[in-house]
């Protein structure tokens, strides 16, 4: 499950971060989005989502919110 596809107002665990793209991975890196870190989803809108991660709430577009894998 991916950022996308998961349920606001929940919390997860990142289980992986899917992409090809090293200046996206390093990104989601910075922010403290890695295997193993809680994400909160705040909300969901057409192109972005809302979320927290490590005592920090973000914007995430759609590309970046695909490449998050959610532990179930």
């Amino acid at each position: 499950m991916t950022l996308l596809e998961a349920e606001p107002g929940k919390t997860y665990l990142v289980k992986e971060i899917n992409t090809d793209d090293a200046d996206m991975t390093s990104f989601l890196f910075r922010l403290g989005c890695y295997s193993g870190e809680p994400v909160t989803l705040i909300s969901k809108k057409r192109k972005t989502c809302v979320v927290v991660i490590k005592d920090g709430r973000y914007s995430l577009d759609n590309l970046l919110a695909s490449a998050v894998t959610l532990e179930e």
